[in-house]
């Protein structure tokens, strides 16, 4: 599908982020709940395991598996900058950082708990859950950076781009985004842990992949914004935005 030939949707009303005071949203609470599910996900289950595949001409490439959940919040991320603005935007992440950590304090609780006489899924259940506090320290701050940056970059985009062409603002965001998060996390999560050569191409290698990703779904990132956007009947510019990460307020 060429991209450039997508049509953006027409019509709406253009409104300044801080306009939305008051306002009342029919589908925001149900995609931040969708994006912390995604990243619960994604920290949970996908973060600690690598896995690979054969590339044929090279042979295999070694990738980590929370290639499959992390794409998908960013292009969430990105439909939130787009259609609710950077403040909308910045409470989810905030939203989706808390919810992670109670999320993996309560594994770490689980885990840690006594088990029963006689029962014997300990063993598996710690092999999953009991995420290495490294590792988890290094993915919560490497999406609370990268989720930041690639929402702050998407948002300057559309103002400078005047709310043409989202796909330059969401694949560069993206490429801004994923490079932050990357370089953060798996230097501080697997140096040490993993050889070093590994730690170097599962970085660039999964880098590379959530680009493409992002790439590939870049048509449904058009027809789920217009869908957003013509369901909402607005189109958010943050103008005059204050785009601190540290508050939660909009």
């Amino acid at each position: 599908m060429d991209i450039g030939k997508i049509e953006e949707p027409a019509g709406l009303q253009a409104v300044a982020a801080d306009a939305l005071a008051g306002r009342q949203l029919r589908y925001y609470d149900f995609a931040m709940a969708a994006f912390a599910v995604i990243l619960i996900c994604s920290n949970l289950i996908g973060a600690g395991k690598q896995a690979t595949f054969d590339l044929p001409g090279y042979g295999p490439v070694i990738f980590g598996a929370g290639i499959l959940f992390f794409p998908l919040g960013y292009v969430l991320g990105d439909v939130m900058t787009e259609v609710y603005g950077y403040a909308r935007a910045r409470r989810v992440v905030w939203v989706g950082f808390v919810a992670s950590a109670f999320a993996a304090g309560m594994a770490w609780v689980v885990v840690h708990m006594p088990p029963a006489p006689g029962w014997e899924g300990q063993a598996t259940l710690a092999a999953v859950f009991d995420q290495a506090p490294r590792i988890f320290l290094a993915s919560i701050l490497a999406f609370w950076a990268g989720e930041f940056a690639n929402s702050f970059v998407l948002a300057r985009m559309k103002v400078w781009t005047e709310g043409k062409h989202l796909w330059t603002r969401t694949i560069g965001s993206t490429a801004v985004g994923q490079g932050v998060d990357s370089l953060i996390f798996y230097p501080l999560a697997f140096l040490g842990v993993w050889e070093t050569s590994a730690v170097i191409e599962v970085l660039i290698t999964n880098y590379l992949l959530k680009v493409l990703w992002e790439i590939v779904l870049t048509p449904v990132t058009y027809r789920v914004v217009a869908w957003f956007k013509q369901a909402e009947g607005l189109d958010v510019f943050d103008t005059g935005t204050d785009f601190t990460p540290f508050k939660t307020r909009v």
